[in-house]
């Protein structure tokens, strides 16, 4: 049999969304793969970077495919999925190989990505790259209320080009802060770009102390009736509390009734804050991370994200 790693087509999008919602839905045992994730997407990442986007190929037919992610000094990959007939042909093997030769590329510092923590089977896989398991990430999610008069942050959307582009500098400068080189303006172009929801700014005076990265609503990473936070982040010492109310808000504006976020157990005031804050677990995973070193996931970072 003949695999070939290639470029990921636009017109195979919606051939690789099938082969992710039967792949994930067979390993879960839903009860119906092929209508996993209901009208989530996670395809619209080969928009942000076409040249990051891996589809394998068998005897002319695609069977998996991979994402690569630029976070600046951090990379992240995924979904990494293939076709359920084709398991155990070391297809997967190749596609994470495609995405690790783009981190050395970008010269990322430190990778990582979210996988199954009960499955010997992908932690397995993942350690012959040199991924290593660390802490538990929660995807956690509350159901939305009203709070105060409408939003205090700022959106993005709502922003003239020239002050956009001067957030994205002050929201680069925050997260370089938290973790050296690590750089958000990639995913938050997307998101304006793609219109798959907004973000929000946090000020104190004239600075930055915090933003979050939002999508929301159907064929986005949130799905119908949901606002998920893609990336937050504040100072340390800022306001974490006043960031989840301001995404809440949000999200009642928009019409979404759930709140979700990730966060990694390593960050351990986020998490127990967001748990005083009425969000509860639906689902763990765990955090791969190469080199094996902390990274951002560490006491006292005020980060959401969960590394899907």
């Amino acid at each position: 049999m003949h695999i070939s790693i290639r470029p990921l087509q636009q017109s195979e999008l919606a051939i690789a969304d099938q082969i992710f919602r039967l792949a994930f839905g067979t390993f879960t045992k839903y009860p119906d793969p092929a209508k996993f994730g209901g009208d989530v997407t996670y395809m619209k990442r080969w928009f942000t970077d076409p040249t990051a986007a891996f589809g394998a190929e068998v005897e002319g037919q695609l069977v998996g495919s991979n994402f690569a992610i630029n976070y600046g000094s951090f990379g992240l990959f995924g979904p990494l999925t293939v076709h359920p007939d084709f398991w155990g042909q070391g297809i997967a093997q190749r596609l994470i190989a495609a995405a690790s030769e783009r981190f050395q590329q970008w010269d990322i510092k430190q990778a990582g990505f979210f996988t199954f923590p009960n499955s010997p089977m992908h932690l397995s896989l993942y350690q012959k790259f040199g991924f290593y398991p660390r802490f538990l990430t929660a995807l956690m999610s509350k159901l939305v209320q009203q709070h105060g008069q409408g939003l205090h942050a700022t959106r993005y959307s709502e922003l003239p080009e020239d002050e956009q582009q001067e957030c994205l500098k002050s929201c680069a400068e925050l997260t370089n802060a938290i973790y050296s080189g690590l750089d958000l303006r990639r995913e938050i172009r997307a998101v304006a770009a793609q219109s798959l929801g907004d973000m929000l700014l946090l000020w104190d005076n004239r600075s930055l102390i915090g933003f979050a990265i939002c999508h929301y609503g159907k064929d986005t990473e949130a799905g119908s009736d949901n606002c998920y936070i893609k990336f937050a982040a504040v100072r340390p010492g800022e306001n974490f509390e006043q960031l989840l109310h301001e995404c809440e808000t949000l999200s009642v504006i928009e019409g979404a009734s759930r709140l979700i976020g990730g966060v990694s157990t390593a960050r351990e005031e986020a998490y127990k804050q967001m748990l005083a804050l009425g969000f509860r677990i639906e689902r763990l995973g765990v955090a791969m991370h190469q080199p094996n070193q902390p990274a951002y996931n560490r006491p006292g970072v005020f980060v959401i994200d969960d590394w899907r």
